[in-house]
């Protein structure tokens, strides 16, 4: 508490700077081609991240500005961006013309000058999209929607949840960043997805290759970083209403936006409500082993849920001053497909299951995400400073009818503390904090320095057992040197080291068990999981340069990344009965050490671009789950025995992309993705990785139109995705066959009763194909990915004058 006082205090310090200074206003006009106003244009200056809106008759005013050089950044739909400089040192007026913009060749990219310079400051290869691209593209949760961009996949657990891969890496080698701070849960389970609520965000950069110099260990694979960006005018008021509909599982959900902004004060809370029932497969059953179990109406049983979020933020702006605080809790419960929760099939009371598909039954899970986090940054003459401080709760249970395996009692005990029912119980609580000082040298030469740093503390209950109890301490420092040879050409390098300690503690099993095979051995409490206290440390590097053409852009980066082994690597002991695999660690795992080129080339013109970035990485100890000829029939439930190791690991690949445009408003895409793993040591040696993903393509048609009939900025898109057999596999996964899916979309913006209205629509699996994703969850057991499904979002903007 004493900390947020201080910082609450020195907001208001940095605030009374700014009285007795003398202030001046900046006035202007934004037309059009042929000099007619532009209303509603928005106007930013970018050091300060000051904006408003242009009025009925184009014009914008900017007051209480510091003497100084301002970058002026405007922009209307339909029309090409300006960007210009404007010195103020009085009372102020200017007049921009904007030129009517061409068709965006880059249709997954945001083209706007923010993304554009960020990929050129960004050695590393970058995707960047907006919030208009995640509505067009919506899926069943955040990863879902962002899987169309190149490189990116994902693990999925039914049709609501799922965990990004970023080049065949995913899990605790992704590090998923929302505002700045990591976002920490439960990231080493394959059975759920992400705490993130996708309506929150309007703003995500997929950094592709090793980026731990700037975001720690763990983005050894890459990074999805997601802020929110958008400032509301001074004096303005105004909101959305987002409405949701899914055919193949009946989700229907609603995310409402209000935001207020009063001078150097705004806030804005949004509240998201989501509820779906089974989703459907095309096909009447499945085989689970040698057992087929048949599906009522093509539903997969006990896949049903629903999600309930709410978030807050208040923020300061002042000149060369901004602190913002949010505050998010995202809750949600879902099943687990019935049939498939350990190896009872057979036992499944399909009556129950079947009567509504909308209930939850046992199995089901519940999770809960509470995030608060502070993000300031002060800015004055070639420095700024940047200061984060987050906590964040991460809670979690698993449900289940009690069954008695091994040794367990055949009544459950009333003396225990956890209900019979709680099969796993995980509680998180994570501090973070992360300081960044950036120092422009010259025009040519910036420096940026900083230290990230995060506490966990991660507790267990419940009566089934997979990993311990642990806490663990990460603090990183590191030091980027950034070089400008000319306006063209620019070369970063930096170093990191980073200190890791990691402490588990020692499980007992709740029940007795014989020492030994004997009917009269003594019987005992055994031990699952010991002490382990290790430490961890390393220094890694990064080098990388960006040449840029007027029409081609060149990049490269090679460097050095590391990741620690997390607490279920060292110390599982236990059944993962989504997996169907009783899982072991290793204490003494070494950590993992990766050595990774990334190379990238575009050409672009005005009807043209292609371009490519291939990659090439080395690991000295890959650590993976590598699959035994043992079975635990006492504790894992007849399951095969999976052992953590680690083995010398050599990956390659590369994406694509191409877009055409072949009429006016008409364009031609192709987008493919292709990686290549081989261990080159261990008991698998010569075999890929487990979850690698195959060579895919899509090849998209879009028309888009300013004006189509009633509406605006319109478009329909067709997209063919055609995705090769992976037979490249580690035992014991099966080789999944090649498939090809089509899916399209269409949307604009419509007027109704004079209220703008923003409609996107698509249609996934448009010929209902029955086809398996060689990375999901459920492909062990040959369940089909979701058939047809339309999916249709609806959102009301609406804004005023306060």
């Amino acid at each position: 508490m004493r900390k947020f006082v201080m910082l609450f205090w020195g907001m208001l310090y940095c605030y009374g700077l700014s009285f007795g200074q003398q202030y001046y206003e900046l006035n202007g006009l934004v037309v059009d081609e042929n000099n007619k106003p532009l209303p509603g244009a928005s106007v930013v200056l970018l050091q300060i991240e000051k904006g408003t809106v242009t009025d009925n008759n184009g014009q914008f005013v900017m007051d209480k500005l510091s003497e100084g050089s301002y970058i002026l950044d405007i922009s209307f739909i339909g029309y090409k961006k300006l960007v210009d400089t404007v010195w103020v040192d009085k009372n102020t007026s200017y007049k921009a013309q904007l030129e009517v913009a061409n068709l965006s060749l880059q249709e997954v990219v945001v083209s706007d000058n923010y993304a554009g310079n960020r990929k050129k400051e960004e050695s590393l290869n970058i995707e960047i999209v907006n919030d208009d691209y995640l509505k067009r593209n919506l899926g069943g949760s955040l990863m879902s929607s962002l899987e169309r961009l190149p490189g990116v996949t994902t693990i999925d657990i039914g049709s609501g949840q799922s965990k990004p891969v970023i080049r065949g890496l995913g899990f605790n080698r992704v590090v998923v960043v929302e505002n700045n701070i990591k976002h920490e849960a439960q990231q080493w389970g394959a059975d759920h997805g992400l705490e993130i609520d996708q309506y929150a965000v309007d703003n995500v950069e997929v950094i592709k290759g090793p980026a731990s110099l700037m975001y720690g260990s763990d983005a050894i694979g890459g990074v999805i970083d997601m802020n929110n960006r958008k400032l509301p005018a001074p004096n303005s008021f105004g909101g959305d209403v987002n409405l949701s509909g899914k055919s193949n599982n009946g989700l229907l959900g609603t995310s409402v936006l209000l935001y207020g902004r009063k001078d150097w004060f705004f806030a804005n809370v949004r509240a998201t409500y989501i509820d779906y029932g089974d989703y459907k497969v095309p096909t009447d059953s499945v085989d689970i082993y040698s057992y087929r179990a048949a599906l009522f109406n093509n539903y997969l049983r006990n896949t049903a849920g629903n999600e309930k979020n709410l978030h807050l933020t208040l923020g300061i702006i002042q000149n060369g001053f901004q602190s913002k605080l949010f505050v998010s809790t995202v809750n949600s419960k879902s099943g687990f497909f019935a049939n498939a929760h350990g190896l009872e099939p057979r036992n499944i009371d399909a009556e129950l299951h079947d009567r509504s598909s909308r209930d939850i039954n046992f199995p089901y899970q519940n999770a809960s995400h509470l995030k608060v986090v502070n993000t300031t940054y002060y800015k004055w003459e070639d420095s700024k400073l940047e200061f984060d401080l987050g906590f964040q709760r991460n809670f979690r249970q698993e449900w289940s009818e009690y069954v008695s395996h091994g040794y367990m009692p055949p009544v459950f005990p009333d003396t225990l503390s956890f209900d019979p029912e709680l099969e796993r119980e995980f509680e998180k609580y994570v501090y973070s904090g992360n300081l960044c000082f950036t120092h422009r040298l010259d025009e040519n030469n910036q420096l940026v320095t900083g230290v990230n740093s995060e506490f966990q503390d991660n507790r267990i209950n419940g009566r089934g057992f997979i990993i311990p109890a642990y806490q663990q301490f990460r603090v990183g420092g590191f030091v980027l040197a950034k070089h400008n040879f000319s306006e063209q050409s620019r070369l970063q390098l930096g170093i990191r080291y980073d200190y890791g300690a990691i402490e588990t503690d020692a499980y007992y099993d709740w029940f007795p068990s014989p020492v030994d095979e004997d009917e009269n051995s003594d019987m005992e409490y055994l031990q699952r999981a010991g002490n382990i206290d290790r430490t961890f440390s390393n220094l890694t590097w990064s080098v990388g340069y960006n040449y840029d053409l007027e029409h081609w852009t060149l990049k490269a980066n090679v460097g050095k990344s590391f990741r620690m082994p997390i607490a279920k690597e060292l110390a599982a002991n236990g059944v993962n009965y989504h997996r169907f695999s009783y899982e072991v660690g290793h204490p003494d795992l070494s950590p993992e050490i990766a050595y990774q080129l990334d190379l990238g080339i575009e050409y672009h013109s005005k009807r043209l671009a292609v371009g490519a970035s291939p990659f090439l990485n080395y690991f000295d100890n890959y650590i993976y789950l590598n699959p035994s000829s043992e079975f635990d029939r006492l504790y894992g439930n007849g399951n095969q025995v999976f052992y953590y190791t680690e083995s010398r690991v050599v990956r390659y690949g590369a994406e694509l992309h191409a877009h055409y445009e072949l009429l006016p408003h008409l364009q031609l895409g192709a987008i493919a993705e292709y990686v290549y793993s081989e261990q080159l040591s261990g008991e698998k040696k010569g075999y890929t990785l487990p979850f690698s993903p195959p060579a895919s393509a899509i090849i998209n048609l879009k028309y888009q139109k300013k004006k189509i009939a009633f509406a605006e900025n319109a478009y329909a898109s067709l997209d063919y995705r055609i995705t090769a057999p992976q037979n490249n596999i580690v035992p014991p996964e099966v080789a999944t066959d090649g498939y090809q899916v089509v899916n399209i979309g269409a949307g604009g913006e419509i007027e109704i009763l004079n209220q703008k209205v923003n409609i996107s629509m698509q249609v996934q699996n448009l010929l209902n194909t029955k086809y398996f994703k060689h990375t999901s969850f459920y492909r062990l057991i040959n369940v089909p990915e979701p058939g047809r499904n339309i999916v249709l979002n609806v959102s009301v903007p609406f804004s005023g004058n306060l």
